[in-house]
């Protein structure tokens, strides 16, 4: 990549008085013809998958991804993102005691045997949901700062909603078989994808291999926090309905992916499909940043206004997965006026940053403009006027 990250936050781009120009984003440009090919996808033994990059969104290899199949534990992945958001909203807090009802208690399934009338440390509970799936920590804390699962429930499939879930709906908060409830691959991504980013320090608790509560050692069930030093989450999930499911996520450098696994017929042949999944996405593709959150692409003068330079940029971090070779195949042209007469407001948008793969249009972003210019006093202007009928 030609441009660095230095350069492209003081948008080195001045001196342009064509609306249309070309500036190169890569060293070296191959003249070999047309879009690189990725290898094809591996042989993943499970009803339905998905791989997706975390950082650009990229779906890199898929099969059933929108099927609608029965979640098992997965469930509880929304269940944290929601217990997160009361936590940085402060409604709940990790010190808080719980108090056990007989729901919590009368939970099925994975628990780690709460007693009804005790109370328990939200951190502990949170911790046992996230890595031993207790259904009885997952209740608990549900009817803790909703009053009831059915509140609860209620809450996440609102978030589901939120987050684009199209083809998921929640029965309950522990991912038990229960008529009604379903998820697919790419929802399923779509949520880790979101927990990963919205709670990136509460998402470490999934990558914990083990907790002890009242003198017990707990084991998370997912084998690939032990078998790839990359892996750091997310979860695991097994009924009958279901099969055996895993959502997992590995970084190597700074490139994430996740992928998911629906359906396989056991925990080995659910690891394995994580595994061959991570490989050939960290063996195939490469995900590099080419443009920070408001890191300026370039500039552009500005009349009439209290400032005379504008700087141009994103409004999100620009992340773009590739086949391996493909980013030095890669071209930007950027589309703005020359000048600008004020005012112009933080956000508006400018122009457009266009992709370009092996002199093939790729990818479009709007270019907005990065700060406020109001409109300048009247000397300011008056200047302006004069510079103008110069020109």
């Amino acid at each position: 990549m030609m441009l660095t990250a230095e350069a492209r936050r003081r948008g080195e781009n001045k001196g342009s008085t064509s609306l249309l120009f070309l500036f190169v984003l890569i060293l070296t440009l191959f003249s070999a013809p047309g879009v690189l090919a990725a290898t094809p996808a591996p042989d993943v033994r499970a009803a339905a998958w998905l791989l997706v990059d975390h950082g650009s969104g990229q779906v890199l290899a898929e099969h059933r991804a929108d099927a609608r199949v029965a979640p098992a534990s997965l469930v509880k992945l929304m269940t944290a993102y929601l217990l997160f958001q009361k936590l940085q909203a402060g409604t709940l807090k990790l010190d808080d005691w719980v108090r056990i009802g007989p729901g919590a208690w009368a939970a099925k399934g994975a628990r780690i045997f709460l007693q009804p009338g005790t109370r328990a440390l939200a951190e502990n509970l949170l911790k046992g949901m996230i890595v031993a799936s207790a259904n009885d920590a997952a209740l608990a804390l549900a009817e803790h700062v909703a009053g009831s699962e059915e509140k609860f429930v209620a809450e996440m499939n609102a978030t589901a909603r939120a987050l684009g879930m199209d083809n998921t709906v929640f029965v309950n908060v522990t991912g038990l078989d229960q008529a009604g409830q379903r998820s697919s691959a790419r929802d399923l991504g779509r949520l880790a994808r979101a927990l990963i980013r919205d709670f990136p320090d509460r998402y470490k608790l999934f990558a914990l291999k083990e907790f002890t509560y009242a003198q017990s050692a707990l084991y998370n069930r997912n084998a690939l926090l032990w078998r790839d030093a990359a892996a750091d989450g997310v979860k695991t999930g097994q009924t009958r309905a279901a099969g055996f499911c895993l959502v997992a996520s590995a970084q190597r450098g700074q490139m994430r992916l996740i992928a998911v696994v629906l359906g396989a017929k056991n925990e080995a042949a659910r690891t394995e499909a994580g595994e061959r999944l991570m490989d050939y996405g960290f063996r195939n593709f490469e995900t590099r940043l080419l443009y920070g959150a408001g890191a300026p692409a370039a500039t552009r003068r500005v009349w009439m206004g209290d400032s005379g330079e504008l700087p141009l940029g994103l409004e999100r971090d620009l992340y773009l997965t590739l086949p391996r070779g493909g980013h030095e195949r890669l071209r930007a042209r950027l589309t703005a006026p020359d000048t600008l007469h004020a005012p112009v407001g933080r956000g508006q948008r400018i122009g457009t940053l266009a992709l370009e793969l092996d002199r093939q249009p790729y990818a479009e972003y709007p270019l907005v403009a990065l700060k406020e210019i109001k409109t300048g006093n009247i000397l300011r202007r008056a200047l302006d006027h004069i510079r103008l009928w110069l020109q």
